[in-house]
């Protein structure tokens, strides 16, 4: 068992100013992004330039904010917003969903593909390889806010909560208080398969001749097996719980085995179209 180490939230205040870990996990990402979609742009063929990356990041992160606000607001408190429609605007309380941050980098890159005149799929196959950096880095921003465990675990690094950082009125599961026993790391175990293996098999799949699409079913397949496996032992949100009165399936996963299942359909049709 280790002791989760607690770490304040907030990295630097410079007067009024705060500067959260969170904040500068999303900042790793974009500039992660930038840097690994500068090295692939000096072999992508004319497709783009590496002037070019820049407006690209641009695009990816208007993306990336819009998308996973509005994800957040529809997918996770719905309610919320059919109380109050300018919740969706109350960014200060936190709240950014992955498949709402990832449809909308998929209409942002729709929109800058018609700039660079290149097809959808040209597209989304340079960029696959430069996501996951960026989902290690916000996973381990939630694990310093401490944020997403996971269920009571006795293996070895299973991690242990300080009830005095997190008081049960604040994080409670449908078992009690999160520091009643050792928990699941999950947001560790996403950072470790969603970002760090799911990038260095799709960095090694792009290096060598692929067909068209492949690249990109094999992030939707890789991100929403990782995912699905992972909400497996994830505790739910709170104020949603399992879902269709099951103790497995939750909102995470309800989203996550479509980009599977959809990520496996189309690996299928590019290599049939290659064939």
């Amino acid at each position: 068992m280790i002791t989760y180490p607690s770490i304040d939230p907030v990295l630097l205040e410079l007067g009024p100013l705060k500067i959260h870990w969170y904040g500068l996990m999303y900042l790793i990402a974009f500039a992660s992004a930038w840097w690994l979609g500068r090295k692939r742009a000096v072999n992508s063929n004319g497709l783009i330039t590496t002037a070019q990356i820049d407006d690209l990041i641009f695009y990816g992160a208007i993306g990336v904010v819009v998308g996973g606000r509005i994800g957040s607001v529809l997918f996770y408190n719905f309610s919320s917003f059919l109380d109050n429609p300018l919740y969706l605007f109350k960014i200060w309380q936190g709240g950014m969903s992955f498949h709402g941050g990832f449809l909308g980098v998929l209409v942002a890159m729709e929109l800058y593909r018609r700039k660079l005149g290149c097809g959808f799929y040209q597209l989304t196959d340079f960029i696959a390889p430069l996501a996951p950096i960026g989902l290690a880095a916000g996973r381990f921003g939630n694990f310093i806010n401490g944020e997403l465990w996971g269920g009571p675990s006795e293996l070895p690094w299973a991690m242990q909560l300080s009830c005095e950082a997190f008081p049960p009125h604040r994080f409670q599961d449908f078992a009690g208080a999160l520091c009643a026993s050792p928990r699941h790391p999950s947001m560790l175990y996403e950072m470790l398969l969603e970002g760090f293996v799911l990038f260095v098999l799709i960095w090694i799949y792009t290096r060598q001749p692929r067909p068209l699409m492949a690249a990109s079913g094999l992030f939707l397949a890789g991100y929403g097996l990782f995912r699905s496996l992972v909400e497996l032992i994830r505790l739910p949100d709170v104020h949603l719980g399992y879902l269709l009165n099951t103790q497995w399936l939750t909102m995470g996963m309800l989203l996550s085995v479509p980009m599977l299942l959809l990520g496996l359909i189309i690996l299928k049709i590019a290599y049939k179209r290659e064939a």
